[in-house]
Order: C-alpha cells, then sequence, then structure tokens
C-alpha cells in the first residue's frame, strides 16, 4: 500500500497503517492493538506527542467551553480511558453529563476505574460501541467530541455523518487528530521521531513495537488539515475550522449543526 496521505474522496478502510487489508478486517485489527496498550494508553501518548498531547487536550476543551448548567450533554467518542470527558465535567464545575463511547472493552475499563477514583462516576456513562453506528436517538447531544481516534474508524465519512445525526440543532463537533506538520525543520524531526524512536521505545515499554508502528503509520495515512476539513464538510457541517497546534503536528477541527 502506499505511504501518501489519504486524499478527499479517499478512504481508510483497507489501511491498516501502511498495510493493505480486506474491507471488514481493519476494525478487529486496531481493536488488537488498544486492547493491548490500554493501560499504557497515556503513556503512549505522551511518547507520540512529547508530552505536548495534554496540553492540546486541555485547549480543546477550552474550545469547547462547556457551560456551567446540568441540561448540556455531550458525547465522547473513542475517548475510553477518559481523558477529555474528565476535562469537560470539571470545566463545566461537574455540572454537565458526559457519555463516553469506545468500541475497545479494555480502554473503557481504565476509564470507568479512573471515573471512581477520581469521584467522577456519577457526572458520566460508558458505552461500548461503534462510531459508525451510534446507538443513540437522533439529536441527543450538545456537543460531540474525538481526540486521536477518528483515523482508526474504518469508515470515517460514515463516522462523520453519525456525529452530525446525534447532534441537536446547534451542536458541535470537535476533532483534534494529529496531522500534517507545516513548518519544514520541524516536519523532519517530528517525521524521523515518530519512524525511528517512537516504535522502539514502545517497544522497550510494552514489550511489543508492532501497537506503535501501527499508530505512526495512521497518522502519516489520515487527511491532512484540508482534506479532512473538506470531509467534515462533505457530512453537512457548517462553519468548519481547524487550528494548528505545535506546527501541524495536531490539528483541532470545528464545525456546527446547523
Amino acid at each position: 500500500m502506499s505511504t501518501a496521505r489519504t486524499g478527499v474522496g479517499e478512504d481508510m478502510k483497507q489501511s491498516f497503517g501502511f498495510e493493505k487489508v480486506e474491507d471488514g478486517n481493519k476494525q478487529q485489527k486496531v481493536d488488537a492493538v488498544f486492547h493491548h496498550v490500554a493501560k499504557r494508553y497515556d503513556i503512549m501518548n505522551d511518547f507520540m506527542s512529547a508530552g505536548v498531547h495534554r496540553a492540546w487536550k486541555q485547549a480543546m476543551v477550552a474550545q469547547l467551553n462547556p457551560p456551567k448548567r446540568g441540561n448540556w450533554r455531550s458525547l465522547d467518542v473513542a475517548g475510553g480511558t477518559g481523558d477529555i470527558a474528565f476535562k469537560i465535567v470539571e470545566a463545566s464545575g461537574r455540572n454537565v453529563h458526559t457519555t463516553v463511547l469506545d468500541i475497545n472493552g479494555s480502554m473503557l475499563e481504565v476509564g470507568r476505574e479512573r471515573a471512581v477514583k477520581n469521584g467522577l462516576i456519577d457526572n458520566l456513562d460508558f458505552v461500548e460501541a461503534n462510531a459508525e453506528e451510534l446507538p443513540f436517538e437522533d439529536n441527543s447531544f450538545d456537543a460531540y467530541t474525538i481526540a486521536f481516534g477518528i483515523r482508526n474508524v474504518p469508515d470515517i465519512n460514515k463516522a462523520l455523518r453519525e456525529a452530525r445525526r446525534v447532534l441537536k440543532r446547534g451542536g458541535r463537533f470537535m476533532c483534534l487528530e494529529f496531522s500534517e506538520v507545516d513548518v519544514p525543520f520541524l516536519e523532519q524531526f517530528y517525521e524521523a521521531w515518530s519512524f525511528k524512536v517512537i516504535p522502539p521505545v514502545g517497544k522497550m515499554v510494552t514489550g511489543d513495537a508492532q501497537p506503535y508502528q501501527y499508530l505512526v503509520e495512521s497518522i502519516r495515512k489520515f487527511p491532512n488539515q484540508k482534506d479532512f476539513a473538506a470531509m467534515i464538510e462533505t457530512a453537512d457541517f457548517e462553519r468548519v475550522t481547524y487550528r494548528n497546534y505545535t506546527g501541524g503536528i495536531a490539528a483541532l477541527h470545528s464545525g456546527w449543526k446547523l
């Protein structure tokens, strides 16, 4: 399979990193990766972003700006360990409710344990389901968030349509994802860091480099900022924008259901 980024009009259904897989097989392979790394997921993101992912996530929640009232609901997809959901609840003064959805039960188990430990369980519920087939009624949520997860969804276009379906009118879609670096020196450094450092360090920590190899390859295959913004617009979101973080290593995309 080509190592080039996926463009508009293409999909990642057969892309497991740089490996081409049969239709229907990607999800099973992705699940295996996250079962393997669930208990070390935050450490993994620290490696992949040199720890900066924590600031990016905080910035995402600040942009979302959840209200201090209790009749507001958000859905955090691919958020099994609870990182974004916890920040949303805390930013609201523990007034809002967030549903954490993930297809991977191991990730959700980690999130539930952390929610209980942090005294946040009353503001959260955890649902094991697929981002391509959300088990919720139309117009159910005020916000939909997904951080570093959408590139692992086989049918991204379908997931975007589902995101819009479950949002209320006036609801906001926000996606934080690794993206295309637009600073030449930083691009060269990040490419070397991703492919020469992260997999061997991952092997040192977990005993297996393969999950980390997939994750850096999946980043490299994901559509760049403009192409992904076009996909969000194709799903009928309006006022679509994106903001680069750290020279484009990550980008925060936003769209509204109006």
